[in-house]
């Protein structure tokens, strides 16, 4: 297979534990779907604060040297796995320096999607983790960001996506991405409309149900002529947001999401639909910045 190396790559930040190629994996799987290159990234991460000799800890030299070189050995056989599982893919490695999140979303500015993992890491991993890596990554990515859970899931025939839509200009995107998803996977897409009830009560919830109805049916418009192998279901459903949507989630191959939406200040950084759906989501959650 040949891959376009002009086009914007596919980066995956490489998780620390060897063992853990799950992110490594998508990513590899998506590049040969997509047709375009590969580019692994290692952040070496920042110093320790007490990194001077005299007191235990090495000095920011040595540091960095051996940190390097576990860097340079991680990126070795990262690049050997994505050559078994998708022979030809074109990659390339990055070894950077400061923080993962930092790293990923400077290389965001010039990628088609970036890719880490995994949501639940212990302690022992924490920069990695999702509260360390996924969240501000999110929050700054100039692309959308997939974030995978920590173990293959089940997923049910037909196989479909799931998506989260409110109308707002982030949840468009949002679908714009769920729909070529769906088709390069030859999957069904599912868009939810998830209407809250307000604190005080709707004065009118039958008519508050119907324009949930029509605004996700506006914000479908045209995008299934643009995709005519996609089928495409969509419904209205009562309660929480993050429940629902992780619900839905259950037996799906990935859960797309705006990182924004309507909310107002509910919504600043990231929103907490999507700060949800991160932490309590069953499968690949794809998060959409507004472009």
């Amino acid at each position: 297979m040949r891959s376009d190396t002009q086009s914007p790559p596919i980066v995956v930040g490489i998780d620390p534990a060897p063992e853990k190629h799950l992110a490594l994996a998508w990513a590899a799987d998506e590049a040969r779907r997509r047709r375009l290159p590969l580019r692994l990234v290692y952040a070496l991460g920042e110093p320790p604060a007490d990194s001077w000799p005299g007191r235990g800890f090495p000095s920011r030299e040595r540091w960095r040297d051996e940190a390097q070189a576990s860097g340079n050995a991680l990126l070795t056989n990262a690049l050997a796995f994505v050559e078994r599982r998708c022979p030809g893919t074109v990659t390339s490695a990055l070894l950077t320096e400061g923080h993962p999140a930092r790293s990923l979303a400077e290389q965001s500015r010039h990628a088609a999607l970036v890719v880490v993992g995994s949501r639940h890491l212990g302690t022992a991993r924490e920069r990695f983790s999702s509260a360390a890596v996924s969240l501000p990554l999110s929050a700054r990515s100039a692309c959308p960001v997939v974030v995978l859970g920590e173990a293959e899931h089940t997923t049910q025939d037909p196989a479909h996506l799931v998506i989260g839509v409110d109308g707002s200009p982030d949840s468009r995107a949002a679908l714009d991405l769920a729909f070529e998803e769906a088709e390069l996977r030859g999957a069904n897409l599912r868009a939810l409309y998830v209407w809250h009830t307000p604190l005080l009560g709707a004065l009118d919830e039958h008519a508050a149900l119907q324009e949930c109805r029509r605004v996700l049916a506006e914000t479908a418009a045209g995008r299934t002529e643009a995709h005519p192998g996609v089928e495409l279901h969509h419904e209205v459903v009562k309660g929480h947001p993050v429940q629902e949507l992780c619900r839905a989630s259950a037996h799906a191959l990935g859960l797309v999401v705006g990182t924004r939406g309507r909310g107002g200040f509910r919504g600043m950084l990231l929103g907490s639909v999507s700060q949800g759906v991160l932490h309590h989501a069953h499968c690949p959650v794809l998060l959409v910045p507004r472009p």
